[in-house]
């Protein structure tokens, strides 16, 4: 029956989600303050037609939260929903093989900005409602928050959950905002890492110079840069920060087998990434490294002349952004510390820095024994034949431990991307069946919830 409604509808959900995926929901960029918004109303809409009760605009200093939910009985369980319509900027538009605000359907795939960060995932959520209650199949209650900031830091969501905690009473968040090993594989995200991001400039000179004139008696602040950043890292692979490792939670040598259990071939990540070997820290596989250890990496650097041909300039300054994925008991506020005091302390005396913090986040572990994780996973085994292994995924959803904090909820994390979906970069995709298939799972997991 569910199933059947699903391919019958296919039409339309896909055309409901492509007009979601032409909002150019852009958070970091104030031009596109106007399409953000309009893409909040686009999703109070497709709540009130879904079947929500009650679904209302809640405003924030930033961009609106999208609050909606039924409530079939107070007595029932509450599963809260949450997701987000904002998406990263698509920079450089150049690497896109087609405009990244009109979705195109290629090789079974959806290209375009958020179809699976977060605007294709979100999705599922509001179509699985619909099945729900045009089956009359809902047995506990539904609440949704959808955020326009999650790209952003989530700033205000902090503040908005702390302010309606009686309205997000729930026993259980649901998120969609991760992936899956394969589709011939289920899995569910146990873990993520948290985040610490900054931003870091050199200054030298009151004044760009000529390389000729000044370049040997003048600090470059570009070469001062490269080897401060370079220095961030040792042989090993390890972050050369002071203390940055105090807190690192290690895992048991039982849990580091039970994660490499998961299928995964070293030489089809190489091929598929079009790179001759990896790279990381010593002494940890690929699998731990992206989902178990903590990272230092370059998101940017910039400086001096980048046009067409040449310019012999000796820049003034140079800048990088570079973020920090941390494990559990790392704490992004100590983290941000470590590295603003690091940093400062290795340049040199020819030069001036200064170390700007941007966003950061909490990392979080899920439980595998609730009876929510084991309604997943039943949902999974029910629609995909196979049971889901469960992983640590090397993102962040940095709302995650904010919700157990102020909540006192766990988090669910039932995603269905694909680590080759390109998110962040260009040509982000995600596939029709995940979508599909993802709708189907996400109806049975009420299922089994509520039984």
């Amino acid at each position: 029956m569910i199933h059947q409604y699903i391919q019958t509808n296919q039409d339309r959900f896909l055309a409901e989600l492509f007009e979601l995926l032409r909002i150019p929901s852009v958070s970091a960029d104030s031009r596109h303050k106007a399409d953000v918004r309009e893409a909040a109303d686009y999703i109070v809409q497709k709540l009130k037609d879904a079947g929500a009760d009650k679904v209302e605009l809640c405003e924030t200093k930033g961009h609106p939260i999208v609050y909606g939910e039924k409530m079939v009985d107070p007595k029932l369980p509450t599963v809260l929903v949450y997701g987000h319509y904002d998406v990263q900027p698509p920079d450089p538009l150049e690497l896109w093989n087609t405009p990244p605000f009109e979705p195109t359907v290629r090789d079974g795939k959806i290209y375009a900005r958020g179809a699976c960060d977060d605007k294709g995932q979100m999705y599922m959520h509001i179509k699985a409602f619909e099945i729900l209650m045009k089956h009359n199949l809902l047995s506990c209650n539904i609440k949704f928050m959808i955020e326009g900031e999650e790209e952003v830091g989530s700033d205000n969501l902090g503040t908005f959950v702390k302010e309606n905690k009686g309205k997000l009473k729930a026993d259980v968040i649901l998120i969609s905002d991760t992936s899956i090993i394969s589709l011939d594989q289920p899995s569910i995200t146990a873990g993520l890492r948290g985040l610490s991001y900054m931003e870091v400039e050199v200054t030298g000179p009151n004044r760009d110079l000529h390389s000729g004139v000044y370049g040997g008696a003048v600090a470059n602040p570009a070469n001062v840069l490269s080897k401060m950043i370079a220095s961030l890292h040792d042989e090993n692979g390890r972050v050369t920060i002071p203390h940055f490792y105090d807190n690192v939670a290690e895992l048991s040598q039982a849990d580091r087998d039970a994660l490499n259990k998961a299928p995964f071939d070293l030489e089809e990540y190489k091929k598929e990434l079009g790179i001759d070997a990896i790279a990381g820290e010593t002494g940890y596989t690929t699998l731990e490294r992206t989902g178990t250890r903590p990272t230092l990496d370059v998101n940017g650097i910039w400086g001096g002349y980048t046009g067409e041909g040449a310019k012999t300039v000796l820049p003034s300054k140079a800048s990088a952004k570079i973020s920090m994925r941390l494990v559990p008991n790392q704490r992004p506020d100590e983290i941000t510390e470590l590295f603003t005091k690091h940093f400062i302390s290795i340049a040199p005396k020819t030069v001036k820095v200064k170390v700007t913090a941007h966003h950061g986040g909490e990392p979080a572990v899920t439980p595998t024994d609730s009876k929510a994780f084991k309604a997943a996973a039943e949902a999974f085994e029910e629609v995909w034949g196979k049971t889901p292994i469960p992983t640590r995924d090397g993102g962040s959803i940095p709302i995650v431990a904010l919700f157990k904090k102020e909540l006192g909820l766990d988090t669910v994390l039932m995603g269905f991307g694909l680590d080759t979906d390109a998110l962040h970069s260009p040509n982000e995709h995600y596939g029709i069946k995940n979508f599909l298939i993802g709708i189907e799972t996400i109806v049975a997991f009420y299922k089994h919830y509520s039984h």
